[in-house]
Formats: structure tokens, C-alpha cells, sequence
């Protein structure tokens, strides 16, 4: 049976979309989506086509394939077939100079081939503007993100230490791990907006592996399959007794997700000092979850913890060398990777809905990243933590 996103849903997005344009944009007059995860958003439905936004008047999905399963999965309104753009541009009255597009993520190629067809002047971004509305959560969407969130706790704080098998390879757990999660309600996708990237689950990492250099903006590493696939995990690198276990993946149920950090130690206990590394950075998330209020600062959030860190554990924190990242949390929910960033330059204040993940983590060289993640909803009262208490280890 088709889960239909309820059409109340699908109002309430548009509305909150125009009325950010408006007072973002007040001359915008057309928006155009052509990315799926936006479109999804936007119409209930993962097609391929485009949305025309109007400022006035009825939006409508112009869907070059599939428009008979459109109409199976989508409440959206106004849902209409094309072979090409001409087929949409005669709908069109009159175009203005300047449309709005996803300019982060349309391709030149697409661009003219749709500039041919819609010749406007001039192209502004309305990636922004979607990125901010999406960033607060309804009531639905919220229910979706606590079912993957109790997914994610269940799976990696009360099934994974019964999957650990000394000889296993970081692919045997990393395999084993993605069927468990699907047969728990895992969508089994990992979607990410960052351009061109791809993502098979998240990292599933025995000892070093979690620390070796990766394209991927984030903490951790993995050794991957090939260079090639610089993904899942190495056939090669086995379990051994002693080895720091570190495990960051997403779970998505009905396209929203949650991220998670959870680290294990196998067969025998890690150093003291790697110990305390790992406590530390529990704190740091309690710190900063303690924070996540309405009206509270991304930026100031950042700036208050960072600064409060010396020297010496500064060095490898959320990294490790030259490959540190400048953030300790990030938006989430059809994305992985989305607003608001607890990072320098976010400095809209946070609003009740936003859903966040922190994850303060460290390298410790011949050890791996030790650290944790989870997964926190702004509420009117503070955070929830919607993936778990445990705090690794």
C-alpha cells in the first residue's frame, strides 16, 4: 500500500515557501525545481520533471516519466505529462527576466537545454530559500525522523555487539549490518546533498580505518573497497582483538533520516587516554545539545565550545592531520547534510522543529576516531535525543 504524503502537508510546504520568497525575494515572480529530493518534497512524489512555482496562481508538476506513477503516489494537485520543456512553455503566458533555480545543483547542460524553451534573462538561486523551509520540520515529518531514530538506537546500541566476530572484515560487518537495518525499517538509501557524492550506508570501520583519508567532508575515514570505491568498508582489514570498532551510518524511513555515531571496543579495553578522549567528547555533544533552544545561535553554539577546548585536544578534534572539519553538527532529514550547520556564518537562530545531529569526534593516531553522534529534534523545552542514550564504548 502506497504512503501517500497527505495533502495538508503538501499546502503547507508551498505556503511556506511562497512566504519565504516573499520576504527573501519580494520581486520573484517563478521558481523552478528540477532536483527529485525537492521535488519530493514539494509534490509527494520522486519523478522526472519540474516544478513551476508561480508567485501567483497554481503550481504544477511537469513530468517527463513517470506521470502514471505520479498520480498513483502524489496528492499534489496539479500533475501534467510532457515528452519535452516546449510541452510546459506553452503553458506559460508570460515569462519573466529573472526565474528562480536550484543553482547548486541544475547542471549547465540541463540549464540550456530549459533556457532554450523558457529564454529568460537572467537566473537568481532559490536554494536558500528551499533549504530554510525544509530545515523546519512539521508534526509528519518529525514522526518519520523519531521512527528512523529508534531504528538507528535499537540497531547499533542492542544488535551490533552480537554481530562482532573476530576475522570478520569491515565488508562482512558492513553487509551484514545494511541487512539488519532494512529488515528493521531502513529505506536502505544514504542521501547526501554535497555535489557528486556517493554513499553506501556510512562509514563501518575497524581500528585506523576510521582515520585514513577520504574525499568525504567529515571526521572519519574508511579504507573502502578500491579506489574506486572509497565506500563500505575493506575486504582486507579484519577484526582483531583490541580494535576500536567506529560506526557512522544513516537511517532513513520514508526518506527522513537520522545520523549516528556509535563506537565499540572488541575483545579488550582501549588506553586510558583514549578513553578519556572519548568521554570528552560525550561531553562536548551534552554541552552543546544543552543548547539547541529556539532562538539560539548555529555560530554562537560553535564559537562557545570550540573555544573552550585547549591546545592539545584541539589537535585531531573533528579530524585528523589536515583534514578537519569546521562544523560539530548539521541539519537533517531528506538529506544527511542539510541546514542549519553548527558551524562559524550560520547565524539564523535555531526554531522549534529543526532536527540536528551532533557529533564531536577525534582522531587518535594508531587507535582511530573515537567520539560520538546522535541525533537531536529542537523542541519549545530544548533537544530530544531521538536515537539514544548510549554513549559509545
Amino acid at each position: 500500500m502506497i504512503k501517500k504524503v497527505p495533502l495538508t502537508e503538501l499546502r503547507n510546504r508551498m505556503k511556506n515557501f511562497r512566504k519565504r520568497m516573499d520576504i527573501s525575494n519580494p520581486e520573484w515572480e517563478i521558481a523552478v525545481i528540477f532536483s527529485k529530493i525537492n521535488l519530493y518534497y514539494f509534490t509527494g512524489t520522486m519523478q522526472d520533471g519540474m516544478l513551476i512555482i508561480p508567485k501567483h496562481g497554481e503550481a504544477t508538476f511537469w513530468i517527463r516519466r513517470s506521470y502514471e506513477r505520479a498520480l498513483d503516489e502524489s496528492l499534489f494537485p496539479s500533475i501534467e505529462p510532457m515528452s519535452s520543456f516546449r510541452d510546459a512553455a506553452k503553458s506559460i503566458s508570460r515569462l519573466p527576466d529573472t526565474v528562480y533555480l536550484e543553482t547548486e545543483v541544475v547542471p549547465l547542460a540541463l540549464y540550456q537545454r530549459f533556457q532554450k524553451h523558457f529564454p529568460f534573462k537572467n537566473v537568481k538561486p532559490v536554494d536558500p530559500q528551499v533549504s530554510a523551509v525544509r530545515a523546519v520540520k512539521s508534526e509528519y515529518e518529525l514522526s518519520l525522523t523519531r521512527e528512523a531514530g529508534g531504528i538507528h538506537q535499537h540497531v547499533l546500541e542492542e544488535l551490533v555487539p552480537e554481530m562482532l566476530q573476530e576475522g570478520m572484515s569491515e565488508t562482512d560487518l558492513a553487509t551484514e549490518l545494511f541487512s539488519v537495518m532494512v529488515e528493521e525499517g531502513h529505506d536502505g538509501v544514504c542521501r547526501f546533498g554535497m555535489f557528486d557524492t556517493e554513499m553506501f550506508l556510512g562509514n563501518v570501520c575497524f581500528g585506523e580505518s576510521s582515520i585514513y583519508p577520504c574525499y568525504f567532508d567529515g571526521p572519519g575515514g574508511n579504507y573502502g573497497m578500491s579506489p574506486a570505491v572509497p565506500l563500505i568498508g575493506s575486504r582486507d582489514r579484519k577484526l582483531r582483538k583490541g580494535d576500536l570498532v567506529f560506526i557512522d551510518v544513516g537511517c532513513e524511513v520514508e526518506g527522513y533520516n537520522t545520523d549516528k555515531t556509535t563506537t565499540y571496543m572488541f575483545g579488550s579495553s582501549l588506553p586510558q587516554f583514549a578513553i578519556d578522549a572519548h568521554d570528552k567528547c560525550v561531553a562536548i555533544q551534552n554541552e552543546a545539545a544543552s543548547m539547541l533552544k529556539p532562538g539560539a545561535i548555529p555560530s554562537e553554539i560553535y564559537t562557545t565550545i570550540m573555544n573552550k577546548l585547549d591546545l592539545e585536544f584541539l589537535e585531531n578534534f573533528m579530524g585528523f592531520g589536515n583534514r578537519k572539519v569546521k562544523f560539530l553538527g548539521h541539519g537533517v532529514g531528506l538529506l544527511i547534510d542539510e541546514s542549519p550547520v553548527i558551524a562559524k556564518g550560520f547565524d539564523e537562530p535555531l526554531q522549534e522543529g529543526m532536527v540536528i545531529a551532533l557529533e564531536p569526534k577525534k582522531g587518535i593516531e594508531n587507535i582511530g576516531m573515537v567520539g560520538t553522534e546522535n541525533t537531536f529534534i529542537v523542541t519549545s523545552k530544548g533537544r530530544e535525543c531521538i536515537t539514544g542514550d548510549n554513549s559509545g564504548l
